[in-house]
């Protein structure tokens, strides 16, 4: 008996650690019992949302990118800022910029009636940003669910690490090897500006300095965007198809019309050009590349088992 106890203690203790493992990692079917009407919860609100405002699909992705690039897919970003403090709201990248708290703030509070104390805002987050994407007839792509809260964000983390709109090409595949995208993958999550709009402030200098541009898209951007002033007025980064996810982005960007200086690196005789000409004329391709990025994306370093929470208000730990 004294050698089979030991022994019996040893499996015992295996086995509770392969389970805390399996309960640690993400799963497609992490809600099946939990939460089993989650996805159309979350689906029908952020139809309705997009319904209501197209520029909201843009917003959400957006909201989710800027979530992970900052120590990951945690809901950091949702964070308010408290007395004692500071959350990634405020970051260069995110202050006056980022949209759709109110879109997560609702979605929540549909789930927790539905299942009180649950789900994670990062998950939420998480399904909604693709959902807004195919509700603007974009690639749709498998989620792992199963992450946890962040109980803490990075405000330094979020105005160093979240790539710029003045970026270089040597920026931005930096900025993204540094999360682990290779310089493909980088291209193919940038397509995420088939969507969206961008402020003045972000794209004037490119519009009234910069020589590779196409000279009647920057005369008529600069309508919209004058030499001083008008800072928060709005253009769409894709001129052709401003609220259709598609790959009309690469054809502006070899005419010369990519909207943000960081945009148009990509297609300025440097070593990315031959893979915005082969998304230009394949769709199938820029979206396969894109769906397969996003899970990358959506996969770096969650929280979860034990890590973390589940926020009951996506603003504020509990």
């Amino acid at each position: 008996m004294a050698i089979l106890v030991p022994q019996c203690l040893a499996r015992l203790m295996l086995l509770l650690l392969l389970i805390g493992v399996t309960n640690a990692q993400l799963s497609s079917n992490f809600y099946s019992s939990s939460c089993p009407n989650l996805l159309s919860i979350i689906q029908t609100a952020v139809n309705s949302a997009v319904s209501s405002d197209s520029r909201m699909g843009a917003s959400l992705l957006r909201l989710h990118f800027h979530d992970c690039f900052v120590a990951g897919c945690d809901a950091s970003v949702l964070l308010d800022d408290t007395a004692n403090f500071t959350g990634e709201k405020t970051a260069g990248p995110n202050n006056n910029s980022l949209r759709g708290f109110e879109v997560i703030d609702n979605i929540k509070t549909q789930v927790e009636a539905a299942c009180p104390g649950v789900v994670s805002c990062a998950d939420i987050l998480t399904v909604a940003a693709r959902d807004g994407v195919v509700a603007l007839n974009g690639p749709s792509w498998a989620i792992a669910l199963g992450r946890r809260d962040s109980t803490t964000a990075s405000l330094s983390n979020a105005n160093s690490q979240i790539p710029g709109p003045n970026n270089n090409l040597n920026g931005l595949i930096t900025a993204f090897s540094n999360k682990g995208f290779t310089a493909r993958e980088m291209v193919a999550l940038s397509g995420s500006h088939t969507i969206g709009q961008a402020r003045c402030t972000t794209f004037r200098n490119r519009i009234y300095n910069e020589a590779n541009i196409n000279a009647t898209f920057a005369t008529s951007t600069r309508a919209n965007c004058p030499r001083s002033g008008g800072d928060n007025t709005l253009s769409p980064l894709d001129v052709a198809t401003p609220t259709a996810f598609n790959n009309d982005y690469y054809r502006n960007l070899i005419s010369l019309k990519g909207l943000l200086h960081s945009d148009q690196q990509l297609f300025n005789n440097g070593s990315t050009d031959a893979q915005v000409r082969a998304y230009s004329t394949n769709s199938a391709s820029f979206f396969n590349d894109f769906a397969a990025a996003m899970v990358k994306m959506t996969n770096l370093s969650p929280l979860t088992g034990t890590n973390g929470q589940i926020r009951r208000n996506c603003r504020r730990t509990n």
